[in-house]
């Protein structure tokens, strides 16, 4: 059965109101692999010491996060052949080390790619700090709904991805994650099985939990912490990736950057496979 497109256009999504302490800053930096080795990375201490504790601006997107809304039956959408494709993050101010933040969320547009192809959904998200009504931080994704389409609906405009260079990267920086490391992630909010369950792995085509993209997600934006922004979260303005496939927990994340003014053009590559996990991605920051 095809999806209603306007239903989804004009979901009613709760506004969230988020509380967060120094713990979970510091459990959402310890799952993105922050002081694994402390001696060797003494900045890092910032992210996961709550003295002048400071958090990743990643962190933003698990924040007032609605959850997997897509697998509400109401929605109509096959949620087994959901695929997040994209994600972007525009940061206002830097985001609080704790506090109570308020999140606003929408459906944008939906796309129709035809019966063999899916559909392609946008969304966004915005983030208010409570006590001061400012805003934090704007949100905007792309989910893949491989089931969901032949609705009838319009098939474009879809946005261009951003174009790397065909030069080689000047930059790399290479993070190895944890072979735990998804089981501490997903203690930030993402609960899915398919990230700590061999067994429901298994059943979607994987040798083993795969890692939360959002956590790779979390890595890329450390890699261009510490090669741009001299690992100062203040500096970051905005990170937006496509990602093209899975890393298991324990492989390197190698990130090649190509540095500019004012922002950088990077991807992400697993070292042990030699396999591009996110591409076409971009960052900005002063």
């Amino acid at each position: 059965m095809a999806i209603d497109p306007d239903k989804l256009l004009n979901w009613k999504f709760p506004e969230i109101e988020h509380t967060y302490t120094d713990k979970d800053t510091i459990l959402y930096a310890l799952g993105a692999g922050c002081a694994a080795d402390p001696a060797a990375e003494p900045d890092d201490l910032k992210f996961v010491y709550e003295k002048n504790l400071q958090a990743l601006p990643t962190m933003a997107v698990v924040i007032a996060y609605p959850g997997f809304w897509l697998g509400n039956p109401e929605t109509g959408v096959n949620a087994a052949k959901v695929l997040h494709g994209e994600q972007a993050l525009e940061l206002h101010k830097p985001l609080p080390a704790k506090g109570t933040i308020v999140g606003r969320g929408r459906v944008t547009a939906i796309l129709d790619k035809g019966a063999d192809k899916g559909a392609v959904m946008y969304s966004e998200r915005t983030l208010f700090d409570k006590a001061s009504g400012d805003k934090i931080a704007t949100m905007t994704s792309t989910t893949m709904l491989r089931g969901d389409g032949g609705f009838g609906g319009k098939s474009g405009p879809q946005p261009e991805p951003h174009v790397l260079p065909d030069t080689p990267p000047e930059l790399k920086v290479d993070i190895k994650t944890a072979a735990n490391a998804a089981l501490i992630y997903r203690l930030s909010g993402d609960y899915n099985p398919l990230h700590a369950d061999p067994a429901i792995a298994a059943k979607g085509g994987f040798k083993a939990p795969i890692l939360h993209g959002l956590c790779t997600y979390a890595v890329a934006g450390r890699a261009i912490l510490k090669a741009c922004c001299g690992n100062d979260p203040a500096r970051l303005k905005s990170l937006q990736v496509r990602f093209s496939s899975p890393v298991y927990p324990g492989e390197t994340i190698r990130v090649e950057i190509w540095p500019g003014k004012g922002q950088a053009s990077f991807r992400a590559r697993v070292v042990e496979r030699d396999v591009v996990v996110l591409n076409n991605a971009r960052a900005t920051f002063v």
